[in-house]
């Protein structure tokens, strides 16, 4: 019983972790973002770099173009 509680908790925190590491690509999808593909591969790419997980957030917060 132990192991499987272990096991459920190491998966839990994966998908955390990822859900937290791709936090701003799935606010620009979210929002339907226009730039939201250079969000994910800025993301994908430097994301692991704080500046540019940092720099993905900022950008997929801001203002949507209309069209």
């Amino acid at each position: 019983m132990d192991a499987l509680f272990g096991l459920f908790f190491v998966l839990l925190l994966l998908v955390l972790g990822f859900g937290f590491y791709f936090l701003p690509a799935i606010v620009a999808f979210h929002r339907n973002h226009h730039n939201k593909v250079a969000i994910l591969v800025l993301n994908l790419l430097l994301g692991w770099t704080f500046l540019g997980w940092v720099g993905a957030l900022i950008w997929s917060f801001m203002q949507v173009k209309e069209s």
